[in-house]
């Protein structure tokens, strides 16, 4: 397997650093870093990236915008949001914006150089429990301002099978392909073809745009049981 090519952004030099050693001794090739969200976008262009570290927090452009740049410039990319809090309101908003996920700053090595080999396939639902809570958080009816900002996403649900938009209500719901398996009495090799079908034709980068796609859309609503 070819290593992901890495950006990290981070205002952090320490943490920069920490995370450079961390994927490098995981086999990931770290080709650059960025102290504020201006040199990340610019860095982004000269080196297209597989996989870029962004710090929401950062001097000059926050990771936000950062991450809405680079996604728009490269939709090929993927973005991993870093934050020290893990029901920051701008995540939800990153994710919107088509950001793959997010990590915390605290995160153990392990998961750091897994999550990152798991973003760049494009099964981007890191922890599908935590998102789906940042989901409920945000795209609620009284939402804090944060998440109004967000515009919602409008595609046409119409195009997918009975059995796709009953997938993609799960996913909604933070269901692993595992467990949806499991729900439906179907193989995971099946389960994935459904998965990839519902990416094509609802344009989606990953399963954390499905899950707000799913919240967006009304398919899953805040309170909804994950199960």
């Amino acid at each position: 397997m070819t290593a992901p090519r890495v950006v990290i952004a981070d205002d952090q030099g320490l943490v920069r650093t920490g995370f450079r050693m961390i994927l490098t001794a995981g086999g990931i090739d770290v080709v650059g870093e960025a102290a504020d969200g201006v040199a990340a976008v610019e860095l982004v262009r000269e080196l297209h990236p597989d996989v870029v570290l962004m710090d929401i927090r950062m001097p000059a452009m926050d990771g936000l915008e950062a991450a809405r740049r680079v996604l728009a410039d490269d939709p090929r990319c993927k973005v991993l949001m870093l934050t020290t809090f893990d029901l920051d309101s701008y995540v939800y908003q990153a994710l919107a914006a088509g950001a793959s996920g997010f990590l915390l700053k605290d995160v153990t090595p392990e998961h750091l150089v897994a999550a990152v080999r798991l973003v760049d396939t494009g099964d981007a639902l890191l922890a599908p429990s935590i998102t789906r809570r940042l989901v409920e958080r945000f795209a609620a009816p009284a939402a804090p301002a944060p998440a109004a900002a967000a515009p919602p996403t409008h595609r046409d649900l119409s195009a997918l099978t009975p059995r796709e938009l009953e997938v993609l209500t799960l996913l909604g719901r933070g269901r692993s392909n595992t467990e949806l398996a499991a729900d439906l009495t179907l193989s995971e090799a099946t389960i994935k073809t459904h998965v990839a079908r519902i990416f094509a034709k609802l344009s989606l980068r990953d399963r954390a745009q499905a899950v707000v796609l799913a919240y967006e859309t009304g398919l899953v609503s805040p309170g909804d049981s994950p199960v």
